[in-house]
């Protein structure tokens, strides 16, 4: 099946690279991905897959059916949404939208996953069961569009046993694929907090509230709650990287905010690490003459990598793309909204490799991003022989 998976994907690398190119090249922004929407419902329909659109304006839930499709049911998760960055460098398929690029990779998530489903399309007739092909928008911005997709129902038809996402990474030799069971990458929550009091001549600080000098003492203060709170074994992190003091040189402000991330591995802890968050701010203002407002938006939870599943994927990729492609990675304290797909299902996220062999790849989240389109052959086939495997596995 590794071989004839390999031939399917080499007889659709074009197309799958065509796709991706043309999604590239017309990104659009989380929650507005009408036109990718409507080109990926074409490419179903073109293999006559049927489909549910419309979860969250433009998600979508394509149903491919083996033999028996009620016999079991699983999920290929792709997401759609780009960036509000502008693109550098003058590709072919350089991104027509003003402002707007595919600087993360969703377009290779969305053209694997096609990809896939013209490969498993082929292959029907030699597995049982219903594989949801699962396209979503917005996973870029809170509260992401996997939330909002299982709170419309996108599964109240077929509920999956398991779900399967993944993910490029730069830094990763094209060819590879990275897995990690467990805990994988962290929850991502916004923490806001505004002290607010006298303001006035900076020259007569007896005379007012020092706002500056308290929303500091606060960043320092809350430095404790990873160091000195949060057991070590956790991976925490809480940084500010946004003040606001609109003061002068000789202008006390009569508020100061403040804006940061809190990052954590542990869900438990997430939520007693937000109180005490809250209990350091609020002390350290009072006890300095200061009054403090305290928002903490909840971003994405933790991704959490089921252990039986994930090592059943490390198996199968090492049977299809070998032992040294396959590597086993470290935690991420960077956030992921498949973390509420993994707090409800099974669910396994993994990376495939994407450097370019002139080093030229970029970053995440950069004008320079430049994707090897070449692993597209391991993104398509390996996802499509995953599926394959855990629909007819015992």
């Amino acid at each position: 099946m590794q071989d004839r998976i390999k031939e399917l994907t080499k007889k659709y690398l074009s197309k799958i690279i065509d796709i991706r190119r043309h999604i590239h090249q017309n990104p659009e922004l989380s929650f507005e991905e009408h036109k990718t929407s409507a080109f990926i419902q074409e490419h179903l329909e073109s293999m006559n897959i049927t489909y549910q659109a419309g979860f969250v304006k433009t998600g979508i839930i394509g149903y491919l059916k083996g033999k028996n499709p009620d016999k079991r049911t699983i999920a290929l998760r792709a997401d759609m949404d780009a960036l509000p960055i502008q693109e550098a460098g003058d590709l072919e398929f350089t991104s027509r939208n003003e402002g707007v690029m595919h600087a993360c990779g969703h377009d290779a998530h969305t053209a694997a996953l096609l990809g896939a489903a013209m490969i498993l399309n082929e292959l029907k007739t030699e597995w049982e069961g219903t594989i949801l092909l699962l396209f979503q928008p917005a996973e870029e911005v809170f509260p992401g569009g996997a939330k909002l997709m299982m709170e419309e129902g996108c599964f109240d038809n077929n509920e999956p046993e398991l779900i399967i996402g993944q993910h490029v990474l730069p830094g990763m030799k094209t060819g590879h694929a990275g897995f990690k069971s467990g805990m994988y990458m962290a929850s991502g929550d916004e923490v806001y907090i505004t002290v607010k009091g006298k303001g006035g001549h900076a020259a007569m600080p007896h005379a007012l509230t020092d706002n500056v000098l308290i929303a500091s003492h606060i960043i320092v203060a809350l430095q404790q709650v990873v160091s000195r709170i949060v057991p070590a074994q956790i991976p925490t992190v809480l940084s500010f990287g946004k003040v606001i003091a609109n003061g002068a040189t000789n202008i006390i402000p009569e508020k100061v905010e403040i804006a940061g991330t809190l990052r954590t591995m542990n869900e438990e802890w997430r939520a007693i690490i937000k109180d005490k968050i809250r209990a350091i701010a609020k002390g350290t203002a009072q006890s300095m003459g200061a009054d403090v407002e305290i928002d903490i938006k909840d971003g994405y939870p933790v991704v959490y990598n089921n252990e039986e599943l994930s090592n059943s994927a490390i198996n199968f990729s090492q049977e299809y793309i070998g032992k040294e492609a396959t590597e086993i990675m470290d935690i991420r304290m960077t956030a992921e909204d498949f973390g509420y797909y993994s707090q409800k299902y099974p669910c396994t996220f993994y990376r495939f490799g994407v450097e370019q062999e002139n080093g030229e790849t970029g970053s995440l989240h950069t004008p320079q991003f430049n994707l090897n389109e070449n692993s597209l052959e391991t993104a398509a086939g390996l996802l499509a022989y995953m599926g394959f495997k855990f629909m007819t596995r015992d």
